[in-house]
């Protein structure tokens, strides 16, 4: 397949070099330009749970050029997503999917109302990575990657795209509702992004002590109540317990949070626990651990 990038973070390496690797036609698109020099002149070094070695990659600062490609794969920050998916318009033809797997809530929908709706697959991926300077990314964590249509049906598209990944090493599965994974996945950002960057520690850490597993609890169910409130049938019984989990897999990563917190950057806690106060205000679910999470980030951004 031919298969564009758009993020070219510790995620977006992840899938583009590992995707290359099994034969794909990839290019990373990314705006740094020092990384994206260090791509094309180095390769992608890539340690980690997946093995040590160093992938032949092709990567740019912009779309400009390029054919148009059968997959667009959007892994830049929430807050970026409009203006990234408008520059890689033209790489967006009548047959592209245009998958999203990026974290938080309403990504899909706004690729959708610049793209159309029908051209967009959303995903959620456990996979885990940290990107550790230009050209370099330590695969921290792996784990399923699912796949669904916003339509709600499991189509041919998807379960292709399901297979290309599995068989290229990234374990992938179709499944029919979105609104599920989606949820799903968000609330296992909702138990580990936040603590990790305010206690400033690594995944794991999260898993060894009494007091970080029970505030993981709260903020998880307070979410799962919200999704409970609007009809959204998670994808695992326990959510807490699947965040513990994907915590203790991931043990080393730094969540993309924490690794905002440490550069100094926006954070995408408005997606996050921010979304699960929203959602849980226009539903009467109450959600005061995730307001004090979200407000607790937002104050440290402002300490800059």
């Amino acid at each position: 397949m031919r298969i564009a990038v758009v993020g070219a973070g510790a995620m977006g390496c992840i899938f583009g070099g590992t995707l290359s690797e099994a034969g794909h036609e990839v290019t990373l698109i990314d705006l740094w330009a020092e990384h994206v020099r260090a791509l094309n002149e180095r390769g992608l070094k890539l340690t980690g749970v997946s093995g040590d070695r160093t992938i032949p990659v092709r990567a740019t600062t912009s779309p400009e050029g390029l054919p148009q490609q059968d997959l667009v794969i959007i892994f830049v920050k929430s807050s970026a997503t409009e203006a990234a998916v408008r520059e890689a318009a033209r790489l967006i033809g009548p047959a592209t999917a245009v998958l999203t797997l990026q974290n938080g809530l309403g990504n899909a929908e706004r690729i959708g109302s610049i793209v159309g709706p029908e051209k967009v697959v959303a995903g959620v991926t456990s996979h885990g990575g940290t990107l550790l300077g230009p050209g370099e990314v330590r695969h921290a964590g792996r784990g399923e990657t699912v796949l669904g249509e916003l339509c709600g049906r499991l189509t041919e598209r998807v379960e292709k795209l399901a297979q290309v990944f599995t068989d290229a090493g990234l374990e992938a599965r179709a499944v029919e509702s979105v609104d599920s994974l989606i949820w799903s996945k968000l609330l296992v950002n909702v138990g580990i992004n936040a603590l990790t960057a305010i206690l400033r520690v690594s995944n794991g850490e999260l898993v060894k002590y009494p007091e970080t597993r029970e505030l993981v609890a709260l903020a998880v169910e307070e979410g799962a109540r919200v999704a409970a409130t609007k009809g959204i049938k998670l994808i695992h019984e326990n959510p807490v317990a699947h965040c513990l989990k994907v915590a203790e897999m991931t043990g080393p990563n730094l969540s993309s949070m924490y690794q905002d917190v440490r550069a100094k950057r926006k954070t995408e806690v408005d997606v996050i626990n921010g979304a699960v106060v929203a959602e849980g205000e226009m539903v009467g679910v109450p959600t005061p651990v995730n307001r004090v999470l979200t407000n607790l980030i937002k104050a440290i951004e402002k300490t800059y």
